[in-house]
C-alpha cells in the first residue's frame, strides 16, 4: 500500500473536521494521521491527511472530498517534493543513572528534554516520521509510559506547486 499526503483547503467552520473524518470512515478509507490549522487566508483551514491506499482509493478520496461544500481545494502533495514534519513528546522511564545515557541517544535526533522529574523524562522531537519511529524505537528499552504525537503536517517545497486533484 501506498502512503498519500493530501492538503485540503476547507472553510474554518464547526463540523468540518468531523464531515471530512466521517467521509473517510463510511468509504472504509484509513486515515493515519490529520492535523489542521489555519492557513494564510482568514476564514480557511488546511487540514492534511495522510493516507494509505492505491490510485484508485486516492481518486475516490478525492472526488468524495469534492462533494462536501466546506472543501475548497485538494492537492496531493505526496507526489512532489515535499517537507513533512510532525512533534512527538515522550515520557520516558529515566532515573538519575540514565539520564546522560537517555541524552546520548536522543542528541543525533537532535531531540531535546523538555522536563525532569523524579524517575522519568519527558523528550521531544521534531521531524518526519521515520526519525520519529527510530526515535521511538530506540527509547523504547528505557520504557516509554507515554507517548504523544501531532500527525503529519507537509508543504510542498519551493515554488513547485503541489498536484491538484481534480474531482
Amino acid at each position: 500500500m501506498q502512503k498519500h499526503t493530501i492538503s485540503v483547503l476547507v472553510n474554518d467552520q464547526p463540523g468540518v473536521l468531523a464531515r471530512v473524518a466521517n467521509l473517510f470512515g463510511r468509504r472504509g478509507f484509513n486515515i493515519d494521521s490529520i492535523s489542521v490549522g489555519n492557513s494564510e487566508e482568514k476564514g480557511l483551514s488546511r487540514m492534511i491527511i495522510v493516507t494509505e491506499g492505491d490510485e484508485k482509493t486516492l481518486e475516490q478520496v478525492t472526488k468524495q472530498l469534492h462533494k462536501l461544500i466546506d472543501v475548497i481545494k485538494v492537492h496531493q502533495l505526496s507526489d512532489a517534493p515535499m517537507v513533512s514534519r510532525e512533534i512527538v513528546l515522550m515520557k520516558v522511564d529515566a532515573a538519575p543513572a540514565v539520564r546522560s545515557e537517555i541524552t546520548g541517544v536522543i542528541e543525533p535526533f537532535r531531540a531535546t528534554i523538555v522536563d525532569v522529574g523524579p524517575s522519568s523524562v519527558i523528550v521531544q522531537s521534531t521531524g518526519d516520521s521515520e526519525k520519529i519511529e527510530a526515535l521511538i524505537e530506540l527509547l523504547r528499552p528505557y520504557g516509554i509510559r507515554e507517548l504523544s504525537r501531532t500527525g503529519v503536517t507537509a508543504m510542498s517545497r519551493g515554488m513547485v506547486p503541489a498536484l491538484k486533484l481534480q474531482a
